[in-house]
């Protein structure tokens, strides 16, 4: 073979596995654009048990096209809390099984239908203006590229068939199982997917006759046990910033394949001789040892999941500090690509918010009545924490592409912005406003009259129950629960005008407490009177979206 000839296989080859990376990319995309909210009810369901959990990974990492992207989704929902590490082990072993079923289609020889379904995949993508059934096209277009780039790649590879040179390079990974399984373990960490490993093994065994293949099942066996390792590469270098849970996961997924290969590697022999009866072709030999190997590895290890988990979990202790600095929690990047998960991490993290606003209104009380500096400091410490959440969530759902949002998905995101809105605005009052009367109050050494504090103390519960029940209504979006909100709006402001005209009958009165601190008690009535109003303004925008559907 002359140099020139050579030249334009080695850059034919590197094209088409370019293809090949891309049409998985390309597939797992639009496939999770097409079933985003589907993805995200799979997810919820995985809470039943390690059999229902065990399906859902399965499911997922076929709609995903990759087993990395399922665990790395793992790890970020763990990352984000709407998930525990317990919930996961399932997943990731069913996320094996899941890549297998490209792998199966793949020496099936659907190769031969993918110019057809490149096809099917562009009418589809470009005669809808649907965002799911472009996403869907974009998610068949992919497959058939996948396809095609094995045709691709067993064709260019035709000429080295007779390449003794060529053979005995592969075929060394038959002779050395342990640098073949290190070889793959690189090459699947760098592209990032076993199915596109395993699909260049199978493309190179449809190269030749029946006997005359240029890789054997014996040579590609340690091929796909390096494959199934490397594929936690991706998981890995994802949770090294993540919270110990997602640690936990991304370890979980590497020891469960480790596992599986210590248990096969000893048998090699055997274990070939076994996979050579599964068919006649090599190409359907290989995507069946994938197949064996990771069913049998889930069927093994499903029932010893809780045994598992817990050795994990004393290898990766929680740290003892790891509340002592108030930060995000539950804001992902990776799931900005799936809006319905995205806003569900950013409701969690307004959530916070929202616990630090109430934490915030709750403190006000002893800080105005108490007349305690400490308190205040507190108080105005903890508004800074809530400026910060209101800042990154709201870049967040900025990142949010409006036309990858359905209809859904946009009053949600614009319902949490509302909220988190006028959450900050609760703060500020509360920070600038109040803290302030209670510093003036704390300097003066003045205090209340015993009917006016009994009056303030009942207006800010009433402030404070408000706050609870608006914040319920949010998270569960009950639109009773926000109607229960709105009309509690006329009480507290009726009840604050009552409770003005009566501070101002002790003034008329002579009671010296409500002289000294009549300016500071008016202005505490109307700060809780303007807190609910923010509170009613959310009611409102849940009672809005429900009746909108």
């Amino acid at each position: 073979m002359d140099d020139l000839n050579a030249n334009l296989i080695v850059l034919s080859l590197f094209g088409a596995v370019l293809l090949l990376l891309y049409g998985v990319k390309l597939a797992g995309d639009g496939l999770r654009g097409w079933a985003g909210a589907r993805i995200k009810t799979a997810l919820e369901t995985m809470t039943r048990n390690r059999f229902v959990a065990l399906g859902t990974g399965v499911v997922v990492t076929f709609l995903l096209q990759s087993s990395s992207a399922t665990t790395v989704t793992m790890v970020s929902l763990i990352d984000s809390g709407l998930i525990s590490f317990s919930q996961t082990l399932g997943v990731i072993l069913g996320s094996d099984i899941g890549t297998t079923i490209t792998v199966q289609l793949i020496s099936f020889k659907v190769h031969k239908y993918a110019l057809f379904i490149c096809g099917v995949g562009l009418l589809v993508r470009f005669m809808t203006e649907d965002m799911q059934r472009k996403s869907l096209g974009e998610g068949i277009l992919g497959f058939g590229l996948i396809f095609l780039s094995i045709y691709l790649m067993s064709q260019i590879m035709e000429p080295l068939k007779d390449n003794e040179l060529f053979k005995d390079i592969l075929q060394a990974s038959g002779s050395s199982p342990i640098l073949g399984i290190l070889v793959a373990m690189a090459v699947t960490a760098v592209i990032q997917s076993s199915a596109a490993t395993i699909g260049i093994v199978i493309s190179l065994a449809l190269v030749g006759g029946p006997g005359t293949e240029i890789i054997d099942t014996r040579a590609a066996i340690p091929i796909i046990l390096g494959a199934n390792i490397g594929t936690c590469g991706t998981a890995l270098l994802s949770s090294l910033r993540s919270t110990v849970d997602a640690k936990r996961a991304a370890f979980a997924n590497l020891l469960f394949k480790l596992i599986g290969v210590v248990i096969v590697l000893p048998f090699l022999g055997p274990f070939t001789s076994l996979m050579e009866l599964t068919a006649d072709e090599v190409s359907r030999q290989i995507a069946n040892t994938h197949a064996i190997f990771n069913i049998g590895l889930a069927v093994v290890l499903l029932p010893f999941t809780g045994v598992l988990g817990k050795m994990i979990e004393k290898w990766f202790p929680e740290p003892q500090d790891d509340d002592r600095e108030f930060r995000l929690k539950y804001l992902n990047p990776t799931m900005l690509e799936t809006p319905s998960l995205a806003l569900a991490q950013a409701a969690r993290e307004t959530m916070r918010m929202a616990e630090r606003v109430e934490d915030m209104l709750k403190l006000s009380l002893p800080a105005v009545t108490e007349c305690d500096v400490n308190i205040i400091e507190r108080v105005e410490s903890m508004d800074d924490d809530v400026d910060m959440l209101d800042r990154a969530i709201r870049m967040y759902l900025t990142k949010l592409s409006r036309e990858h949002l359905n209809e859904q998905d946009a009053k949600r995101q614009l319902e949490i912005l509302m909220v988190i809105s006028n959450l900050e605005s609760i703060g500020d009052v509360i920070d600038k406003n109040i803290m302030e009367l209670s510093r003036k109050k704390a300097k003066n050494c003045v205090n209340f009259s015993k009917k006016g504090q009994v009056e303030i103390e009942d207006l800010h519960t009433r402030v404070l129950d408000n706050f609870t029940l608006t914040m319920s209504a949010f998270t569960s979006q009950d639109k009773s629960m926000a109607e229960k909100v709105f009309r509690n709006k006329n009480r507290i402001r009726d009840l604050e005008k009552e409770y003005y005209r009566r501070h101002i009958e002790r003034l008329e009165s002579g009671l010296s407490e409500s002289i000294e601190t009549s300016s500071i008690h008016l202005d505490i009535l109307t700060n809780l009177k303007r807190i609910n109003t923010h509170l009613t303004n959310i009611a409102y925008q849940i009672m809005e979206n429900a009746e909108q559907g």
